[in-house]
């Protein structure tokens, strides 16, 4: 019990590392990263600002839209610290419990975007399937008590994994793969055994972004299946828009986490590169599109953007 004390005691900090396999591009990394930061976390300032003071965007729809970019904001902002101290100011080590929290804050803004898309998907199947009890349906409580409860679910799910850690003892050279810290990466390092880490972290996947996408995905079904009992096809086409900028933040944040998934379970014998190089889509592409997509298939935010820029010249 002695050693056991001492092992978690002498673990003080980890490493994270950058990609050493594109030594001389550091510069140009880092300047790509500090582009993409800067556009995610301006885009979504944005976005929230413009339905804060467009009073025809105070509707459910936009209101989980706002949920979705305070969320990715979360994303771009767990990551900042370790990323540009790696990669901008070549200080790569990262204190052990800031590791630790730093990894609940990634994992928990993952959940909880997972369970805002699906609500976002209820959004989309009410007001198409049931217009008429649309506002009945999702008034303005009921979308708060969907936030909040979405929140919490996240929480409790995460807020096991710091703990599970912590209670391993650390004593392998404590080096991440990554420039940031994540559970799959952690779990790795430690000397005991880490079944029971293993085994909850499968158990939340499954639970949290298996069912989400299933509903999601059979919210779309039963949204085809009314759209298709559309007689006139300008009217479907005109539905199916409306869906168009949620099927895309959907899918930019799906297929890099199955993507990041596959690579680690069927993929251990691919360059460490690839590995890295797919965990940072992961977590880069989503906040910085999603401001993007709902900037350009949203026509108030479109009119309201055009407006800011035209009022700006003048």
């Amino acid at each position: 019990m002695k050693s056991f004390g001492t092992n978690i005691s002498s673990t003080t900090s980890f490493t994270l590392t950058a990609l050493p396999e594109m030594e001389g591009l550091e510069h140009w990394l880092a300047a790509l990263f500090l582009l993409l930061y800067a556009v995610s976390i301006l885009g979504n300032i944005l976005i929230l600002f413009i339905i804060k003071e467009e009073q025809s965007l105070h509707q459910p729809m936009y209101y989980f839209l706002s949920l979705l970019s305070v969320n990715d904001l979360g994303v771009s902002f767990s990551t900042l610290p370790t990323v540009l101290a790696a990669w901008c100011f070549h200080a790569p080590e990262t204190a052990f419990d800031a590791c630790l929290a730093q990894m609940f804050f990634i994992h928990f803004f993952s959940w909880t975007e997972s369970g805002i898309l699906l609500a976002m998907s209820f959004d989309r199947y009410v007001a198409i399937c049931n217009p008429l009890r649309y506002s009945t349906v999702l008034t303005d409580a009921r979308v708060a008590h969907m936030g909040i409860a979405i929140i919490i679910c996240s929480f409790c799910m995460v807020f096991p994994l710091p703990f599970l850690l912590k209670r391993l003892p650390f004593c392998k050279a404590n080096v991440l793969t990554h420039s940031y810290c994540l559970h799959p990466d952690l779990i790795r390092l430690p000397c005991g055994d880490t079944t029971i880490n293993s085994m909850y972290g499968l158990f939340i996947v499954i639970s949290a972004f298996g069912v989400d996408s299933v509903l999601i995905l059979f919210s779309y079904v039963l949204i085809l299946r009314s759209v298709l009992a559309i007689a006139s096809k300008e009217e479907r086409l005109k539905t199916l828009n409306t869906c168009v900028s949620h099927i895309c933040a959907v899918l930019i944040f799906y297929v890099p986490m199955v993507s990041v998934s596959m690579v680690h379970r069927f993929g251990k014998h691919a360059p460490e590169h690839v590995h890295k190089f797919m965990s940072l889509v992961y977590l880069f592409v989503p906040p910085m599109l999603n401001p993007i997509i709902y900037s350009i298939k949203t026509k108030e935010i479109r009119k309201r953007l055009r407006k800011m820029l035209l009022g700006h010249k003048l």
